[in-house]
Order: structure tokens, then C-alpha cells, then sequence
């Protein structure tokens, strides 16, 4: 059964609590442009030489690498190294369709020789089927049915399907409408053309959260046509921004008038925020281009307009590649403008995901994209470093989306928001993209800055990391670096978590050489996360990582640290050894009686004659042995007939007493998801589970959808620190509830944090309904 009438459908984004206003905004007219025009002009030229090249090779490329006789390739973009080694992007037909999830990079050396070849499936597409048995017709119908009645805005058109391995004719149908929160919506439905089934349902807005901040004063470059100062900057593509006044069709009116001052300093007068986002749009224009070398979005030098003040108390922002724009609303009350300069850096670089590797907005791949847009976005803040928005590694800080002044996401540590993902794990997918986003911005952050507690430009961060690994950095210009390679020359369009460690490795042996401190950081970066090893160190010294260690109280340990590389002899030390454990310098054998109990943090470093180290960093639990521990039920509140959530903290409309759904026992019990739209529930609660006992995590779980067949649309994550422990899906629908209970021994003597995240899809609802939770130790 579905929430009834969505009253309690928590908003997608919420209104800042807090005012914000920008100041007045002189501006200086026709400004310098920052290109040279002949420069630019000769950049684009030669762009344009490289895509005409490689569409030529296209045919014999296309034969070179495999590929059947009914394939074709289409040149979408070209990369060019100082060395002159290229990265060919192509899309693909097959037969005369498009091949959905079939775009491949052929990446050749200097010579025009190709070295390999990175695709987005490895699937063969010899002997496709491209007769439909079901007409267009009947695929619209079947993909509104899966959007509830949404109109179409692009009728079916037939494809191949190929990005999840099982090459087959399909339609695409692209849907429109809206978000609960007003955000327009342009929903890519692909239907199996010989059943009707629903294959996948991808948003073609991708949307993010800010409120007004306001830049303060600074110059804009206008142009004066006919007596008339326009917001449209000709030395940057011809960027412009216009007035939607609160409309939610067309492109707006261009701002112009006979003076060249814009804006008073209160949001109240349309020009404030229109300042804001020409501002934006121009350092987002800058940052792309004197940090990589890119020519606008598409890298074709033309430039994105911006619309501000789009419909009426709409508290969210959103890129449309379909018409080339950012787009902002101006939150509650429409007094807070959603124009804040990481907004736009964010908006604007999915443009550039969009012309470059084309990430899929679901799944790992989804969380990359989101990901790539947050990690921009901060470049851009970090590039414009405004005095009233001091850059950092936070998403969304001044907007106080929470009421408490706290940032929307931490790089540092995603996990702070409640919702995102500090590390990798096989359920991350299954996250709303911008909570799976959470492994990435991890990694940039890690990989900028290194792991451990330090302050940053006034902002302090404490960065932890997967298995103790420890992160030395290699700077945040660099780390930019490295990600714009991997996304432009090796990312494509199902990249998933462990595709972009390869890319990014890629990307650094490119820019900085194989055996090179930048190539190992960013595997140890990944790792950091939990995506692959830590991999050898290059000239240095590596410890291979034990992994946790468990020993009974008073019981005997040995231990034997490995270590290679670096000159010899490599002598050993440790730190965070249980009481009663030592390491031998010579040997790296740790050894002796564990004499406490506890949990350990234990680091080893292994250090050469030359005086390189290399350390690892593991957990190591001594339980308390038989007899020691009480029995005790931990969790608080386990029933939820408190009414209310704490100790848990769980997303609104989750702890819930209607006869809807019944409760187990009593009259309150948690109910995650069941809308029947794209919605995310959470509820999590911390304990700490005493040293020598076991612990037997229960809870009673219902399931019940409108869902059906074997697909899992919506699903239901239980993990604890992160790891998941089992994922229910709507297949998993039953009548009742079923006790579900699972052995948490393993985390005696530590602190846990148990969550359950409810991910529900754009149609169709499940309801996740749990009562009577316990976790019980003895």
C-alpha cells in the first residue's frame, strides 16, 4: 500500500532558513575578454582538424578493433596529450540505430597507432535482432505506464541496448514533467522492443541544491547593443542570462537597460541573482578554460545561458543539456535565490560530463557523475576564491539546508550528512546519485589532501579512511588534473567505481609517468575508499596489510609482517599494538600475549636503509573471553512507540503510527519508501557493542509493492559501518512480517552504526516497514 496522497512525502530540497542577500553589484562594462580571439580561434581550428581525422579513420578503425559489418562509429570527441598520443571518442550504430551504452575510446600513440581501446560494453552485436516485434506505439504506452502518465517529449525511436552487457532492440522514449519539487523532468525510458519490458529509466536533468550567495562586488563583461548594456558576454562564447520571471517555459527575456550598474543588494530586485549567475557562469567559463584548456562547455566556444528566477518558490537549480542552460529557481517565499557559485560550477560541468564521457544518471555510474559535478563545482569555487564564499571541501555550506548551519555534503567525509557513502560497497549503486557520489568526492578529497585531522584555509577537516589505509595527497591541482584526464580521455558511458580507478591511474601515468608519486597516490587513494589494494610503491617500500586481526583475551599471537621493495635491510615499528604485543625491529614479527581487552588501531612502518617507508594501518580486537559479558538489548527505542525517532535519526515521515501499514507490535513502527515516485528513506541509530560479547542483530521487516516480475526496482540496504549487510528488494514482497537477524560478534568492543536505506524508483511503489528492533548481546 502507498503513502497516502504523498502529505508526508518529505520535500527533495528544502528552503535555507537563514536570508542571504548580495550587495550592490557595480560592474565594468565591456571588459578585456580573458581569450585571445586568434588563439581561441586557432584552438578551435585545430579541434576541429582533430575531429574531422579521426572521423575519417572511423571505417578502418571500426574493422581494426572487431567490430561487425552492420557497425559503424561516429566521432563525438578527440583528446590530444603534449605527447601527441590521442583518445579518440566514438559513439556507435549498429545497422543504422543508435547503440545505447555501445560509445568506445580508441587510444592511439604519436605515430596513429593504436594502443587499446576502452568501451562502455564488451558485448558483441552480431546478429541483433533489429525487427520490432511490438510497434512505437505500444512502447510509448508501456513507458508512460512506467512513469505514471507523463507526457512525451520525444516519441520511441528504435535503438540497441548494450550498456548492461545483453546486446537488444529497444525504443527510447523520452518522458516529460515534474519532480515533487517542481524540477522539470525529462525521463529516458528504453523498453525491450520484443516484451515491452522496462530495461531502464535515466533523468535527463540532473539537478542540484544552493541557495543565494552573493558575490559581492565584481566586474562582468557587458554588451552595449543599440544603447542597451545586455548581460551577454561575447568574450565568453556569448554567455547570457535572462529573466524567466517566474515562468516555466521559453528561455526568458535577456536582461538590458540603459545603464551599466546591475543589481541593489537585495534579492528582491531580479538583477541581484542575474549577477550572481553571469558571475558564475564567467568563472565556471574561466576555470575550464586556464585550468584545462577547454573552450566552454562543449569545448566548441560557445557559450551556456543561464535563466534565474524560474517558477514560483522553486527551491532547487538544474542543467539542461537539451537547451544548453542553467537554470535557478529562488527558493521559499522566492527570496532566496539559488545562485551560489558552486552551484553554478556544479550545474554547468554536468554540461561537461554530457559532452565528454556521458555517464548514465543511475547506478555507479550515476554517483560519478555527480560526483564529477561536485569535484568541478569546488574547482571553481577554489578558482574564483570570493572573499564571502571562502573556498572549501564542502557542497553546499551557506545554504543551512539542515537549520543548524551544517554544509548539504563533506568531501572529507560524506557519511556526515547522513546519507552518503564514505567508502565503496556492493550496494552503492543502489544510492541515490547523490549519496553513492560519496566514494568520489571521498577520493578527490584524499587524493587532494591526504588523510588524517588538518586545517585547510581556516576550515578544519578529519578525512578517516577504509581499513586505517593512509593517504600522503598530491594536491588539489593536480588531483583536478587527473580527473578531467580520466573523464574526457578514459571515462565512458557505464564507468562504474572500479572503471574509474583504471581511469584515473590512466589519466596520471599520462600526465605524470608510470613510476611516478602521482600514479601510486591515486591507487592508494582509491584504496582509501575500498576500491582495489593499495598497490606496490615505486622505488619505496610497500606492507602488505594483514587485515583485521581478532585474539582472545590472554591468548598467544604471532604475526609476520610482509614488506618489499626499497634497499635492505627495512627495519619495523608499530604503534596502536594491544597491551602485551611488540613487533621485532629486524623480523616484522609481532608477538606475545594479549593481556587487554579492547579494540586496537594498530599502524606498522617498515623503513629502509635508505629511509623510505611505507606503512599500513589494520584494526585488531581482543575479545573478553567467556562469561565476562551481560546480557543487554542496546538499540534505544527499538519499537518506535516513543512516537518519535531519537535515538535514531531517520528521514522525515519515517517513524509512523497510520493504519496503512500496520504495525508489528504496538502502534509505531518505521516505514522507508512507498511513494510510488524516485525517494530515499533512511533510519540509523549508533551503539556500542562491549568487548567479549556477541551480538545478534534482530528486526521484524514487511515488504509490500506494486511492483512485478523478477526485476529489483526498489530496494532496501542494511549495512552496519558502512558494509552492507543484506539487500531486499520488491521481489523479496511478502504478506507479513519476517524476523530478520544477523551475527554482529565480529564488531565486539567498537562502536557501530546500523542503517537501513529504502531506495524506491520513479514509478511504482514498495514499502520497507520494520518494527521491533534489537540488538541483543550476551
Amino acid at each position: 500500500m502507498s503513502r497516502y496522497a504523498h502529505a508526508r512525502k518529505a520535500a527533495v530540497v528544502m528552503a535555507a532558513t537563514t536570508a542571504l542577500v548580495v550587495t550592490g553589484m557595480p560592474v565594468i562594462a565591456q571588459a578585456s575578454s580573458p581569450d585571445a580571439p586568434t588563439a581561441v580561434a586557432q584552438q578551435l581550428s585545430a579541434r576541429a582538424q582533430l575531429i574531422s581525422a579521426a572521423s575519417q579513420q572511423a571505417p578502418a578503425l571500426a574493422q581494426s578493433i572487431g567490430l561487425g559489418d552492420q557497425e559503424k562509429l561516429v566521432t563525438k570527441d578527440v583528446v590530444q596529450d603534449a605527447s601527441g598520443a590521442r583518445h579518440l571518442r566514438y559513439e556507435r550504430t549498429y545497422a543504422g540505430l543508435p547503440v545505447l551504452g555501445g560509445d568506445l575510446i580508441v587510444h592511439q600513440d604519436a605515430s596513429g597507432a593504436t594502443k587499446s581501446v576502452t568501451r562502455a560494453s564488451e558485448a558483441v552485436l552480431t546478429g541483433v535482432n533489429t525487427t520490432p516485434a511490438l510497434a512505437a506505439p505500444k512502447a510509448q504506452a508501456a513507458a508512460i505506464a512506467a512513469q505514471n502518465g507523463a507526457g512525451v517529449e520525444v516519441a520511441p525511436r528504435l535503438v540497441v541496448w548494450a550498456a548492461d552487457g545483453t546486446p537488444r532492440l529497444a525504443y527510447e522514449t523520452v518522458l516529460n514533467g515534474k519532480e515533487a519539487d517542481g524540477t522539470p523532468s525529462k525521463l529516458h525510458v528504453v523498453t525491450d522492443a520484443t516484451t515491452g519490458d522496462v530495461i531502464s529509466k535515466s533523468e535527463g536533468i540532473q539537478t542540484g541544491t544552493g541557495t543565494g550567495v552573493f558575490v559581492g562586488t565584481v566586474p562582468l563583461t557587458t554588451t552595449n547593443s543599440g544603447g542597451q548594456y545586455q548581460l551577454k558576454d561575447a568574450s565568453r562564447g556569448g554567455q547570457y542570462t535572462t529573466n524567466m520571471n517566474n515562468g516555466t517555459s521559453g528561455n526568458g527575456t535577456l536582461f538590458a537597460k540603459s545603464s551599466d550598474t546591475w543589481g541593489n543588494g537585495q534579492a528582491s530586485n531580479p538583477e541581484s541573482a542575474a549577477v550572481d549567475a553571469q558571475y558564475g557562469a564567467g568563472a565556471t567559463w574561466d576555470f575550464y578554460k586556464n585550468t584545462f584548456g577547454r573552450n566552454g562547455i562543449r569545448n566548441d566556444g560557445v557559450g551556456a545561458f543561464s535563466r534565474v528566477h524560474y517558477d514560483s518558490n522553486y527551491t532547487n537549480a538544474f542543467w539542461d543539456d537539451s537547451c544548453f542552460c542553467m537554470t535557478y529557481g529562488d527558493g521559499a517565499s522566492n527570496t532566496h535565490p539559488l545562485t551560489e557559485i558552486d552551484v553554478s560550477g556544479h550545474e554547468m560541468s554536468h554540461g561537461v560530463t554530457a559532452a565528454t564521457a556521458k555517464l548514465n544518471y543511475s547506478g555507479e555510474s550515476g554517483g560519478l557523475n555527480e560526483a564529477t559535478s561536485d569535484i568541478m563545482g569546488t574547482g571553481v569555487e577554489f578558482y574564483a576564491n570570493l572573499p564571502s564564499n571562502p573556498p572549501n571541501y564542502w557542497i553546499g555550506e551557506l545554504i543551512n539546508l539542515n537549520g543548524n548551519g551544517t554544509p548539504l555534503r563533506y568531501m572529507d567525509k560524506p557519511s556526515k550528512d547522513g546519507s552518503s557513502a564514505d567508502s565503496w560497497y556492493s550496494g552503492v549503486g543502489n544510492l541515490d546519485v547523490h549519496y553513492s557520489s560519496g566514494v568520489a568526492n571521498h577520493f578527490f578529497y584524499l587524493l587532494s589532501e591526504g588523510s588524517g585531522a588538518k586545517t585547510i584555509n581556516g576550515f578544519n577537516y578529519d578525512s578517516p579512511t577504509a581499513n586505517g589505509v593512509t593517504v600522503a595527497g598530491i594536491g588539489r591541482d593536480k588531483a583536478l588534473q587527473v580527473w578531467y584526464k580520466a573523464l574526457t580521455a578514459y571515462m565512458t558511458s557505464t564507468t562504474d567505481y572500479a572503471a574509474a580507478r583504471t581511469a584515473t591511474i590512466n589519466a596520471a601515468t599520462d600526465l605524470y609517468g608510470a613510476n611516478s608519486t602521482e600514479v601510486y597516490q591515486v591507487g592508494v587513494a582509491w584504496a582509501a575508499v575500498n576500491v582495489g589494494q593499495v598497490p606496490p610503491n615505486p622505488g619505496g617500500v610497500s606492507v602488505t596489510n594483514p587485515g583485521s586481526q581478532s585474539t582472545a583475551l590472554n591468548g598467544s599471537v604471532n604475526l609476520q609482517i610482509q614488506a618489499s621493495g626499497g634497499t635492505a635491510p627495512l627495519s619495523y615499528s608499530a604503534t596502536g599494538l594491544p597491551t602485551g604485543l611488540s613487533i621485532n625491529s629486524s623480523t616484522g614479527l609481532i608477538s606475545g600475549t594479549a593481556s587487554a581487552a579492547g579494540s586496537y588501531n594498530v599502524t606498522v612502518t617498515a623503513k629502509d636503509s635508505a629511509g623510505k617507508t611505507g606503512t599500513t594501518s589494520f584494526s585488531w580486537t581482543v575479545s573478553g573471553g567467556g562469561g565476562a559479558c551481560t546480557p543487554t538489548q542496546l538499540l534505544g527505542n527499538q519499537g518506535f512507540e516513543t512516537g518519535s525517532a531519537a535515538p535514531w535519526t531517520a528521514s522525515a515521515g519515517v517513524i509512523d503510527n497510520s493504519a496503512s501499514q500496520p504495525a508489528h507490535g504496538g502502534s509505531w513502527k518505521a516505514w522507508l519508501d512507498g511513494y510510488g515516485s524516485s525517494h530515499t528513506d533512511t533510519l540509523s541509530q549508533t551503539v556500542t557493542i562491549p568487548a567479549g560479547c556477541k551480538a545478534t542483530l534482530s528486526f521484524w521487516l514487511h515488504i509490500d509493492t506494486a511492483e512485478s516480475g523478477t526485476t529489483p526496482y526498489d530496494k532496501l540496504t542494511v549495512s552496519v559501518n558502512g558494509t552492507t549487510l543484506k539487500t531486499y528488494s520488491n521481489v523479496d514482497a511478502a504478506a507479513g512480517y519476517q524476523q530478520r537477524t544477523f551475527d554482529l560478534s565480529a564488531y565486539a568492543g567498537k562502536s557501530v552504526t546500523l542503517k537501513f536505506t529504502g531506495v524506491e524508483d520513479s514509478s511504482l511503489q514498495t514499502s520497507f516497514v520494520i518494527d521491533d528492533t534489537s540488538i541483543q548481546t550476551g
